[in-house]
């Protein structure tokens, strides 16, 4: 059994690369090559170790192509402004730093970082006792992923202005419990990934609803009870609703196996 104080850092590569790379001013090397995102995310990385005195840690990064959310659904995350291309060669460099570290790299063709990160943090919860796991990344959608053993640490401004997530401080914020969010997010939309949800339906009636309601299957099971405009949009917008909630959602299933001995 594993003692109780040993903590499992999973790191959203891409987050902290685009948080470094507009963070910082654009630093270069003697031979004029761009490192402001590398140099942001060393410097997180070597904050964290510093700060959470983790016992292993893997790293995890999106990969170039299209996701099985963008299969899904055409629009998925296509209002992005695609990143300069700038940030994008700093890339190799931020994994050479990465290996050189002793930390794994984790990418899956098909998913996002995030996929990667929940199915591991779904596997250390489930098989391994006593480790705490916590998930450093630089957007806030690795929320719904919080429970008794995994916590989000995510930098709110810059890079240096950081916040850590439980339960507690999630439903501070927004009055939901973590597996709740997907289902905000069914009813709210997510315009940063073109995510539709209901139309009409804003953040203040989304929580009334899962407040009452739950989630958002429920919701639809007691549509009667709901009166006036409210149900008129959630009966108009069922389907993108629904689709809405699925591409929020978070794999815990991708292809990959934890191995903590590679991650010490």
């Amino acid at each position: 059994m594993q003692n109780q104080s040993k903590k499992l850092i999973l790191i959203d590569g891409n987050a902290i690369i685009h948080r470094s790379y507009h963070a910082l001013p654009p630093f270069t090397t003697k031979k004029g090559e761009l490192v402001n995102a590398v140099y942001g995310f060393a410097s997180t990385l070597i904050s964290i170790i510093g700060k959470f005195q983790p016992d292993y840690i893997i790293a995890s990064f999106d990969l170039a192509g299209p996701t099985f959310r963008h299969l899904e659904y055409e629009q998925y995350k296509a209002t992005r402004i695609k990143g300069d291309d700038a940030l994008y060669a700093q890339i190799p460099r931020v994994k050479e730093i990465t290996r050189a570290f002793g930390i794994p790299i984790y990418e899956v063709s098909g998913f996002e970082a995030d996929d990667v990160i929940g199915t591991l943090a779904a596997q250390a919860n489930k098989n391994i006792q006593e480790l705490e796991t916590i998930i450093v990344t630089g957007d806030m959608d690795t929320l719904q992923l919080v429970n008794d053993k995994t916590k989000v640490y995510t930098m709110r401004r810059g890079l240096t202005d950081a916040a850590i997530y439980g339960k507690a401080e999630i439903f501070e914020r927004f009055s939901l419990a973590p597996e709740q969010l997907i289902d905000y997010k069914g009813l709210r939309g997510d315009p940063s990934d073109n995510i539709p949800g209901v139309k009409g339906i804003g953040e203040k009636t989304a929580i009334e609803l899962l407040k009452k309601y739950g989630s958002l299957e429920n919701v639809y099971a007691h549509l009667e009870e709901i009166k006036g405009a409210v149900k008129d949009k959630l009966e108009k917008d069922k389907l993108l609703a629904i689709q809405s909630k699925g591409l929020a959602t978070i794999s815990k299933t991708v292809p990959i196996e934890l191995d903590l001995e590679k991650a010490v």
